[in-house]
C-alpha cells in the first residue's frame, strides 16, 4: 500500500515529466510542419481534385448501372405492372442516390391511344393516373409508374405529365430508343419544380435507359428514367470529398454545343488554386471545375505551425494537470463514480420494476390484448389473447389472418374479409372500432364469439399501429337467445287465452239476446281481441327477424312471389275489397331463408294492396336485377299513397308510421321486420318514389350459390346447425304447449280457424304477419 507522503511527491513528478515530454513533442511537430508546408499544398489539391472527379464519375456510373439494371429487370415482363415496377425499383430507395428525385417508367403513346393507355396503366396498378398529353406533339412520353426517392417531394406533383412536351428530356428519350443505350439529357428545370419560386429551382437533368427485350430482334417497351437535381447532386458529392475545402462548378456541354452550369458549390476562403477536368456521362460530357484556398488546405495554412505550437502548450498543460489530479484524487474520483452509477442502477431497477408490473398486469388480465404496428406485425399479445384465439403462434401478415385464426362473421359461416376486421380498420385510423368475430380453428373447434374494441395506437408510442381488447361474449349472446325464446313462449301463451275469449264472444254474438248494447260490446271485444292478436303476432315476427337462426338455402323466387300475391289477393277479395292487379317479371334464384323471405315479400306486397287511395285499384309489381356480382336486387312497386321524402329514411324504424298512413290499420313494425331480415342476410333495403306514382321498395339478397363452389370452401358449420336445432327444439316445445291449450278450448269453438305455422319457427312453411 502506497503511503500518503509517497503520493504527495508522485503527483508533481509525473506532471513535470508530462510537461517536458509535451513541449519536446510540440517543438518537433512544428518544425516538421513548416518543412512540409509548401510540398503538401499542391499534392493535397491534386488528391482532393482526383477524389472529387472520381466521386462524380463513380456516382454517375453507379446511377447509370442501377438504371440499366432496373430496365433489364422490367424487360423480362411482357406486361409491366405496378408490382413489377415496385419490385424492380425498390432497391433504389436504399441506394443513397444523391440528388435523385424519382425513378419512373415512361412509355410512348400516340395521341389516339391516350385513353386506352390511361385505362391500361390504371389497371396495371397506377391508381388515379390521368394522362395529360401535350397538344403540340403526335407522340407523347408519359411517366405511368413512379417511385419517389425524395421524401420532400409530393408523389403526384407531375403525375400524368407529358415529357414529350419538354425538348431536353424528349431528345434524351428518343436518342436512348434509337441507340439502345443509356443517355443523359441536357439541363432543364424538372416539371415538378416549375411551380416553385425562382430562387428554389435547380438546373436538373435525367438519365434514361431503354427497356428492350433480350432477343435477336429486341422489342422496345419504354424507358426507365431518373430525375435529378444538379445542385443537390454536386453538393452531396463534394461536401463529403472536399471536407469544406473545395468549391466548384459542374458544367454540362449540351447537344447544341452550349455550356450550361448545372450547379455551383461555395466555401469560405480566397481561392488561389484551381483544377478543371472533363467527365464522360452516358452520351454527354460534363466539366468539373474545382478551386481551393491554399491556406485552408491541410498542411498549407501559414498559421498552422503557430496554432499547433499553442495547442501543444495547452494540451501539455491540460495533460499535466490531469495526471496530477488523477494521481492525487483517485479516491475522490472513485467516490463520484460510485454516486453516479448508483443513480443509474436505481433508475434501471425502477424501470425493471415497472416492466415487471406491466407484464404481470398483462398476464393476469382476463381480457385479450393485442398490439400491432402499422404493417400488422404483432408487437404484444397477452396469454388471454392466445387462449381466446386458440392459436399460440401469431401471424404478422394481415392477409393470412382469416385462415390463420379462423375468423368468421357472427353468423359463423361467412369468412370475415380483411377490410371488415376491427383491428385493420383501427390500423387505418378509424377511432373506436367495435365488432363481433367468431373464431373457429383447431384450438377452438366449437367456436368462440369475441367482442372486439380496437383503437389506433396513441401517438406517444412513436409509431403507427393499433391496440385491440377482446372478450368472450358467447355466453352473453346465448343468454340473449334464451330471452328471445322466452319471449316467444310468453307470446304463444298469451295467444291461447285470447283465442278462447274470441270463441266465447262469437258464441255470444250468435245468441246475444235483444239487448243491442250487449251485441255492440261483444263486437268491440272481438275487434280488440283481433288487434291484440295482430300485435302479438307482429311482436313474434319482430323477435324472429332478430334472433331466430337463419335456415339458408337456394330457392326459386318466382313461385314464392306468385304464392304471396295470390294469398294477398284472396284475402283482399274475402273482405269485399277491389280485385288487385299485379305483374311479375323474370326472377332469379336466391340464397336465403324461405320463411324469412316470405315474410318480407308478404309485408311489402300487403302494403302495396293496402295503402291505396279510396276507389283506386290496388297494384303491385315485382321485378329483379343483378345488383353486384353474387347479389340480386328485388323491387316491389305499388300505385299507393306514396311516402313523403322526410319520412323515407324513418319508415324502417320500429313503430314509426308516416303521417299519410293514419287512416290505415298497422303496428309500425312490418317494415322494421323487413329491414332486420334483409340485413341479417347481408343485404340492404330502401324505398324511393315510383315514376308512375306510388312507391318502389327495393332490397338485395345473395344470389343462389353454386353447390360445387360451396363444397370447396370447407367451412365447418356444425356449431351453427347445433344452435339451430336447440332453438327449434325450444320453439317446438312452446308450440306443443300452445296446441295442448287449444285442444282444451270450450265447446262451440270448433268454428275458430286453426293457427297458422308460428312466425317464430324458421322451418315453417310460411310466416303470417300483419301488413304495415
Amino acid at each position: 500500500m502506497v503511503k500518503w507522503r509517497d503520493v504527495r511527491y508522485t503527483g508533481p513528478a509525473l506532471a513535470t515529466a508530462v510537461v517536458l515530454c509535451g513541449l519536446l513533442a510540440t517543438l518537433l511537430t512544428v518544425a516538421g510542419l513548416r518543412a512540409a508546408q509548401r510540398e503538401n499544398t499542391r499534392r493535397v489539391m491534386d488528391q482532393r481534385a482526383q477524389m472529387a472527379v472520381a466521386a462524380v464519375h463513380k456516382e454517375t456510373d453507379r446511377y447509370r448501372i442501377l438504371l440499366e439494371t432496373v430496365a433489364a429487370g422490367l424487360a423480362t415482363d411482357d406486361e409491366v405492372t405496378w408490382d413489377d415496377f415496385d419490385r424492380a425499383s425498390s432497391p433504389l430507395e436504399s441506394a443513397d442516390l444523391l440528388g435523385v428525385v424519382a425513378v419512373a417508367y415512361v412509355v410512348p403513346v400516340t395521341t389516339p391511344g391516350v385513353p386506352a393507355a390511361q385505362q391500361r396503366w390504371r389497371a396495371a396498378g397506377a391508381n388515379g393516373l390521368t394522362l395529360n398529353p401535350d397538344r403540340g406533339a403526335d407522340e407523347h412520353y408519359f411517366a405511368v409508374l413512379t417511385r419517389m426517392l425524395n421524401d420532400q417531394d409530393a408523389p403526384t406533383a407531375s403525375a400524368g405529365a407529358d415529357l414529350g412536351g419538354v425538348p431536353q428530356p424528349a431528345d434524351a428519350l428518343r436518342t436512348a430508343r434509337q441507340t439502345g443505350a443509356s443517355t443523359v439529357s441536357d439541363t432543364y428545370v424538372l416539371l415538378r419544380d416549375r411551380n416553385r419560386p425562382a430562387g428554389e429551382r435547380q438546373h436538373s437533368f435525367l438519365f434514361a435507359a431503354p427497356v428492350l427485350t433480350r432477343a435477336n430482334d429486341p422489342v422496345f417497351h419504354g424507358w426507365v428514367v431518373l430525375g435529378m437535381r444538379g445542385g443537390d447532386f454536386l453538393s452531396g458529392v463534394l461536401k463529403t470529398v472536399s471536407q469544406g475545402q473545395l468549391q466548384g462548378s459542374l458544367v454540362a456541354l449540351n447537344s447544341d454545343g452550349g455550356r450550361a452550369e448545372i450547379a455551383r458549390l461555395h466555401v469560405p476562403g480566397d481561392p488561389d488554386l484551381s483544377r478543371s477536368v472533363t467527365i464522360p456521362v452516358a452520351d454527354h460530357v460534363w466539366e468539373l471545375s474545382l478551386q481551393a484556398d491554399s491556406g485552408r488546405l491541410p498542411g498549407a495554412g501559414g498559421h498552422l505551425p503557430g496554432i499547433v505550437l499553442a495547442g501543444g502548450f495547452v494540451l501539455t498543460a491540460l495533460f499535466a494537470g490531469l495526471v496530477y489530479v488523477l494521481a492525487t484524487g483517485r479516491a475522490r474520483a472513485r467516490e463520484r463514480v460510485e454516486q453516479a452509477t448508483a443513480e443509474l442502477r436505481g433508475a434501471e431497477a425502477e424501470s425493471h420494476k415497472h416492466a415487471a408490473l406491466l407484464g404481470a398486469i398483462m398476464t393476469t388480465i382476463g381480457d385479450g390484448v393485442s398490439v400491432v404496428d402499422g404493417s400488422g406485425r404483432v408487437l404484444l399479445e397477452n396469454p388471454a389473447a392466445q387462449r381466446l384465439m386458440g392459436v399460440t403462434e401469431s401471424s404478422d401478415d394481415p392477409q393470412t389472418w382469416q385462415e390463420h385464426y379462423g375468423a368468421f362473421r357472427a353468423d359463423g359461416v361467412t369468412p370475415m374479409t380483411i377490410d371488415e376486421m376491427p383491428l385493420i380498420r383501427a390500423m387505418r385510423g378509424e377511432p373506436g372500432v367495435t365488432g363481433e368475430v367468431l373464431i373457429r380453428n383447431a384450438g377452438r373447434p366449437d367456436g368462440v364469439l369475441l367482442g372486439i374494441d380496437a383503437r389506433p395506437l396513441d401517438p406517444s408510442a412513436g409509431q403507427r399501429g393499433a391496440v385491440a381488447v377482446f372478450r368472450d361474449i358467447t355466453d352473453l349472446r346465448q343468454y340473449e337467445k334464451d330471452l328471445a325464446i322466452f319471449a316467444g313462449v310468453v307470446a304463444h301463451d298469451l295467444k291461447s287465452p285470447l283465442a278462447i275469449v274470441r270463441g266465447h264472444c262469437e258464441l255470444a254474438l250468435d245468441d246475444p239476446g235483444d239487448v243491442a248494447e250487449v251485441r255492440a260490446a261483444l263486437t268491440r271485444i272481438v275487434r280488440a281481441v283481433d288487434r291484440m292478436d295482430t300485435l302479438i303476432e307482429t311482436l313474434l315476427a319482430y323477435s324472429t327477424a332478430r334472433d331466430a337462426p337463419l335456415n339458408l338455402t337456394d330457392l326459386d323466387l318466382e313461385p314464392l312471389v306468385r304464392d304471396v300475391l295470390q294469398e294477398r289477393a284472396a284475402s283482399l277479395r274475402s273482405t269485399g275489397g277491389p280485385e288487385p292487379e299485379w305483374t311479375v317479371g323474370p326472377l332469379p334464384a336466391v340464397h336465403a331463408d324461405p320463411a324469412m323471405l316470405r315474410h318480407v315479400l308478404d309485408n311489402l306486397i300487403g302494403n302495396a294492396f293496402k295503402y291505396v287511395r279510396p276507389g283506386t285499384v290496388p297494384r303491385a309489381g315485382v321485378t329483379a336485377e343483378e345488383a353486384a356480382p353474387g347479389w340480386v336486387r328485388i323491387r316491389v312497386t305499388d300505385a299507393g299513397i306514396g311516402i313523403p321524402d322526410v319520412d323515407k329514411a324513418r319508415v324502417f324504424d320500429s313503430f314509426h308510421r308516416a303521417p299519410g298512413s293514419a287512416g290505415y290499420a298497422g303496428t309500425g313494425l312490418g317494415l322494421a321486420i323487413c329491414r332486420r331480415v334483409v340485413e341479417r342476410h347481408g343485404g340492404e333495403i330502401g324505398v324511393e318514389d315510383d315514376p308512375g306514382g306510388g312507391s318502389r321498395f327495393h332490397f338485395t339478397l345473395p344470389a343462389a350459390v353454386d353447390q360445387e363452389e360451396t363444397d370447396m370452401k370447407h367451412i365447418p358449420t356444425e356449431p351453427v346447425e347445433e344452435d339451430d336445432a336447440q332453438v327449434r327444439a325450444a320453439l317446438e316445445r312452446a308450440l306443443a304447449e300452445r296446441a295442448a291449450i287449444m285442444d282444451s278450448r270450450l265447446p262451440g269453438l270448433a268454428a275458430l280457424p286453426a293457427a297458422e305455422p308460428s312466425a317464430h319457427d324458421p322451418a315453417a312453411a310460411r310466416l303470417r304477419a300483419p301488413v304495415d
